[in-house]
């Protein structure tokens, strides 16, 4: 690491160059070719939802499992839809937007494929706004917006189901919150705008870049829209961390009276090894993700990489650049009100008495301090006992939403179960005709009590895949999309309805796909691998913390500890946005599952970070161990040493996770809530209470090594702390220094 700080020091015009060139190239190529995005979960062929989706498209009849609406209702026009002025009008609105682009197409709301309310007053058709790159299909969606406005029709509301039509922030308007408020808290940190400044621009640099690149993997890879928030909500939070360490180990030096290029290659040393080790182990973890499979998991865990990735070779090549260009002046443009007193360390602005004395008391009573700990925690999980995987549906959304709208009117002319229509498959040889065996399908279905009076459509053949004709049925439960009850019906049918009413020599094979039967297929098969990804992603997490510490009972422990912080960030979800304690705080219409994505995205991105924090804290623990021998001063002097950057680097990611509240997708409001829980849970009850707590009674017992596992590569010497020995204290540093 040393003769790579000496490196990018001679270079430091060249990688600040390098940088430029790289981002502004990235942006342009983006721009230029960025590809469309996914926002369908059908298509997993895993599933039989997929399987059945598959048939459809084959039969060039795709969009009838993903099929999104337009809705018209005149609820106070006598006659409602069917009055004669408004059919003419709204058959004049539907040919408008027709028209408006070849890629767009809308069934006609008076025709045969649409529905219209018993009392007429809804009417319900297809809208499909074709594919293409996100920019081109949201062009698409604003002209359809605009005409719809324009040609307002009295006492008639038109709304859509999509979610792209409902308003919502400028991309980045919300992370942009994020960055704000994490630039406060830098500049209390610091007291410098210069300082502050600079772990947000490695940040963005590094984001950028990032999300350049997943806008173009976009052409080779199925991504899902919300990806991008997620490249940059955890590129931006592990970003700005990581370059606060490099920065503060640098001012440190810098006071120490090392001169520029010393204090450099002295935080890169020290503060740049440990944030290219934490940087890894987040990279590993979110490796977990893959076992998802499918197209979600790689392309989440391509997502996840690409911000993290981009902006910790950032923090190890852009930063220390800048730090080697700006010198001396890292603390310029100083807030006069936050200045500390002449020949103080800059660095300890959020290091007090405070951490000292709490060190004192977790020293003479850590009893207590693991009682109280662990209490927390387990009556914090209590509520994720009870959690439930799904995919949240519009009814979750702000009842101003045109989504939300929507919704409503097409429960109140169909029922519930009409947002969210089952699709009923059938496949046979080509050229027969099993119109009766279809017939008897339909009313056994029809006679389930979860479906909906008059719900069940008659067959209809639809073309032909694998030279079999293909025919679909729909199907309207009497529950909603999200809700468990419909769970159980798409079971029912496909376990016990189905087979009895066909009978097993029956040539007509039968699936069920459709949005709500495919957000119920990818649930299952998310919750079947949850439990595998969360073993690989702790024993990963295992097998690094003992290379990291040379100890078996500290990675033991850590393991242990996570879990019990991840159930109570888990339950803290299920509270908020499954049973709905105080979702409207953060703009939720109502309670529902949890997004299937989320639990895993959630666990793999704690656990990294939980790792950044416990090697961190548990590495200023080994170090101050060796010098001295005494394991109960050491626990005090490491808590004490490393609580003011463990405070602010929390601080921080808090602030950037809960910036996706702002976003109106349910699911990335529940990721940004739990993330944020789950930090804030992590630097205060786990790292500043329960893991002092621990080592205080374990004692030398923490370091406990089996002499059969010295064959093991030694890595514990990487880890030192931003706070360490200057480098007159290494002499492979001064050496390489002074040469």
């Amino acid at each position: 690491m040393d003769r790579y700080a000496a490196f990018i020091i001679r270079r430091r015009w060249l990688v600040i160059g390098g940088w430029v060139v790289v981002l502004i190239g990235a942006i342009f190529a983006a721009s230029m070719w960025a590809g469309p995005t996914t926002t369908s979960f059908t298509s997993d062929t895993r599933t039989e939802a997929g399987r059945a989706a598959e048939l459809l498209e084959q039969a060039g009849q795709e969009k009838q499992a993903n099929a999104t609406q337009i809705v018209i209702a005149a609820p106070e026009i006598d006659g409602g839809v069917r009055n004669p002025d408004v059919e003419a009008q709204v058959t004049a609105l539907v040919s408008d937007i027709t028209a408006s682009s070849p890629d767009v197409t809308v069934t006609d709301p008076y025709g045969p494929q649409s529905q219209i309310s018993a009392d007429g007053r809804i009417a319900v058709a297809s809208l499909d706004v074709g594919t293409g790159t996100d920019a081109e299909v949201q062009d698409r969606i604003d002209d359809i917006k605009a005409i719809a406005e324009d040609n307002q029709i009295a006492g008639v509301d038109v709304e859509f189901s999509d979610p792209r039509f409902d308003d919502a922030p400028p991309n980045g308007a919300a992370e942009g919150v994020g960055v704000l408020l994490a630039l406060i808290i830098l500049l209390i940190a610091f007291g410098s705008v210069v300082a502050a400044g600079l772990p947000i621009v490695s940040a963005l640099f590094g984001i950028g870049v990032g999300a350049s690149v997943l806008f173009l993997v976009q052409n080779f890879m199925d991504i899902p829209n919300f990806a991008i928030s997620v490249t940059l909500i955890l590129g931006i939070g592990v970003g700005i961390d990581y370059a606060l360490l490099i920065v503060t180990r640098y001012r440190s030096g810098i006071h120490d009276g090392l001169d520029v290029n010393q204090a450099v290659t002295v935080a890169m040393v020290r503060a740049g090894r440990s944030v290219l080790f934490a940087g890894g182990t987040v990279i590993i973890a979110m490796g977990g993700i893959l076992l998802s499979g499918g197209n979600l998991g790689p392309a989440l865990t391509f997502a996840a990489i690409a911000g993290i990735l981009a902006t910790l070779i950032a923090s190890l090549s852009l930063l220390p650049a800048l730090l080697a260009v700006i010198g001396t002046h890292i603390n310029s443009l100083s807030l006069h009100w936050l200045r500390k007193r002449k020949g103080k360390d800059p660095n300890k602005a959020l290091e007090g008495v405070w951490a000292k004395k709490w060190s004192a008391r977790i020293q003479r009573t850590p009893w207590v301090g693991v009682a109280g700990a662990v209490l927390i925690l387990l009556i914090l999980s209590i509520p994720a006992f009870q959690l439930r995987l799904g995919f949240s549906d519009a009814g979750n959304r702000p009842t101003s939403a045109t989504t939300r709208v929507a919704y409503d009117y097409v429960t109140e002319g169909f029922g519930v179960g009409a947002n969210g229509p089952l699709i009923v498959v059938a496949d046979y040889p080509a050229g027969t005709n099993p119109q009766a065996e279809l017939e008897t399908l339909r009313t056994a279905i029809a006679a389930d009590p979860q479906v909906a009076e008059n719900g069940v459509a008659p067959a209809f053949q639809v073309g032909q895949a694998d030279g079999k004709d293909i025919s679909i049925i729909q199907v309207n439960p009497v529950s909603g999309p999200q809700d468990e009850a419909t769970t159980e019906l798409v079971n029912r049918l496909r376990d016990e309805t189905i087979p009895d009413a066909l009978g097993p020599d029956s040539d007509v094979t039968v699936q069920i796909t459709g949005l709500s039967a495919g957000s119920i297929d990818y649930a299952e098969v998310t919750l079947d691998l949850l439990p595998w990804t969360i073993a690989a992603v702790l024993a990963a997490a295992f097998i690094l913390l003992v290379l990291a510490f040379r100890s078996i009972v500290v990675p033991v422990k850590a393991v242990i500890v996570n879990v019990l912080s991840l159930g109570a960030a888990f339950g803290v979800i299920v509270a908020i946005f499954q049973w709905g304690w105080g979702a409207g705080i953060f703009g939720v219409g109502r309670a529902g599952p949890i997004d299937s994505w989320v639990p895993m995205m959630l666990f793999v991105t704690a656990i990294g970070l939980s790792m950044d924090y416990e090697v961190f804290l548990v590495s200023r623990i080994k170090e101050r161990y060796v010098r001295t021998g005494n394991a109960t001063t050491s626990v005090a002097e490491g808590l004490a040493s490393t609580a003011r950057v463990i405070t602010c680097a929390a601080l921080i990611m808090i602030c950037v996770f809960l910036s996706l509240v702002f976003l109106p997708d349910r699911s990335l409001k529940i990721l940004g809530v739990g993330l944020a829980v789950a930090v804030f849970i992590d630097a205060s009850v786990v790292r500043l209470l329960l893991v002092p707590s621990t080592m205080e009674i374990l004692g030398k017992a923490n370091w406990w090594f089996p002499t059969w596992l010295e064959w093991i590569p030694r890595l514990d010497g990487m880890h030192q702390d931003e706070d360490d020995t200057t480098p007159a204290e290494d002499p492979r540093v001064s050496d390489k220094l002074n040469r």
